[in-house]
């Protein structure tokens, strides 16, 4: 079955504390309490929050953000025309089964939808050798490592015309 995506809602809440839970998930994301209630409540127009779902049934989610809007400004001074991706599939029994694969194509073609936008990118933990793997078999290339708060990461970045190349 094929993934698509909804708008998250403020009833989404317990599910994606319960996938916060999830040992990967907090491996990835050990130090980060995305405030669910809150933020699902919100809805500015630099973000999307997409509950991706299989059958009906939901299996992960993706954030996307203008990082150059993004209000609390993660990325520090970056160029527009940028999108910047969080993805994550909630159940181990999700996991390895394409859907993240699938997740990640409808995400980069909602970013690269606006012919504006020149570049994605997406910064996972420097230790999850696994993710970074993952992104750059899609086509994202090694930007370098960089320090997020007390998080050591590597950004990766997905040019347009890689983009292109690709649909």
């Amino acid at each position: 079955m094929a993934v698509r995506f909804r708008a998250a809602t403020i009833a989404d809440a317990p599910l994606l504390r319960q996938w916060d839970d999830e040992p990967a998930v907090i491996e990835s994301d050990p130090k980060d309490d995305w405030d669910w209630e809150v933020e699902l409540a919100r809805t500015p127009d630099w973000r999307e929050q997409l509950i991706a779902e299989v059958g009906g049934r939901p299996i992960g989610i993706v954030q996307i953000i203008d990082p150059a809007r993004e209000e609390t400004h993660y990325w520090g001074t970056v160029a527009p025309d940028l999108r910047a991706i969080d993805i994550w599939i909630g159940a181990a029994s999700d996991r390895n089964r394409g859907y993240g694969t699938e997740m990640m194509c409808l995400a980069l073609g909602r970013c690269f939808a606006p012919p504006a936008v020149t570049a994605v990118i997406i910064d996972p933990l420097a230790s999850n050798v696994d993710a970074i793997r993952f992104y750059q078999r899609l086509g994202f290339s090694l930007v370098g490592p960089r320090r997020f708060g007390d998080d050591e990461c590597l950004v990766l970045r997905m040019e347009r015309p890689e983009w292109m190349s690709m649909v």
